[in-house]
């Protein structure tokens, strides 16, 4: 099964965050901060949204930081993806 997002959407996987930090300490579940760096796994076509033309300008396969709590979280076949709209995304990391 294939997700298309819609208008201004784009669909996004987590990058899983660090196991360690910089000196060497092992990190537990509770005390990692939820990733806000993702990857871009498809685009909607963008268009008109609220009356106003929205071009996309992220593309699959880049890595993006998202807000941190934005989104619609989903399940599709084992792997988990966010959709958030490309105003939510707010950098390109290159």
């Amino acid at each position: 099964m294939k997700l298309k997002p819609l208008s201004d959407r784009v669909v996004v996987k987590m990058v899983e965050a660090e196991e360690t930090t910089k000196s060497g300490i092992i990190l537990t579940g509770a005390a990692k901060e939820k990733p806000q760096i993702a990857e871009v796994v498809e685009v909607g076509p963008g268009g008109l949204v609220d009356g106003k033309e929205v071009v996309m300008t992220v593309k699959v396969g880049d890595k993006v930081i998202t807000s941190k709590y934005s989104g619609t979280e989903i399940k599709l076949e084992g792997e988990e993806y966010i959709i958030v709209r490309q105003g939510d995304i707010l950098a390109i990391v290159e």
